[in-house]
């Protein structure tokens, strides 16, 4: 197996557990943002850039930092987009971050600006426009525990697993 899976999402909606089931299942690691920041120890897009594509080397699913954009020409690479209702998400960063409704919508809101100034400055793309993506998961109307199962089957049918 030689699959890289990217996973762009907006913030609350439980992609990153998402991607730890995968992890698990598929025995290939997860990069975060928080990852390759400590790797670089420093914010140069290029050389994050360059690091993607070494990570993406070997199998592996790597969450937000525009992967699928720097990844877009490798065959072997699936993107995947996790989205959510607003008030899911909500929901899921008031009970993850210990926050009030207020606190936590406005960290939702923050977070969804800062991800799409982020992605259209080193993209030029619109963030989350489906025509960038595999799949798109909506874990409210899926459930966060059934995205992962939905990815297995398809990597089994198709066969890359």
């Amino acid at each position: 197996m030689n699959l890289v899976i990217t996973m762009s999402r907006r913030y609350g909606t439980g992609a990153s557990l998402i991607a730890k089931e995968l992890s698990e299942r598929l025995d290939i690691p997860v990069y975060d943002k928080a990852y390759i920041e400590n790797e670089l120890n420093d914010d140069d897009f290029s050389r994050e850039a360059e690091f993607i594509r070494q990570l993406a080397d070997q199998p592996c699913i790597i969450l937000g930092r525009c992967a699928s954009e720097i990844l877009k020409d490798r065959p072997n690479v699936f993107n995947v987009y996790v989205s959510a209702d607003k008030e899911d998400r909500i929901q899921r960063i008031m009970k993850k971050e210990s926050l009030d409704y207020e606190s936590a919508k406005s960290l939702l809101e923050k977070n969804d600006r800062e991800r799409e100034r982020f992605n259209l400055e080193h993209t030029g793309r619109v963030w989350g426009d489906v025509n960038h993506y595999h799949m798109i998961l909506d874990t409210s109307r899926l459930g966060v525990e059934n995205c992962a199962d939905i990815l297995m089957k398809y990597f089994e049918r198709i066969d890359v697993i």
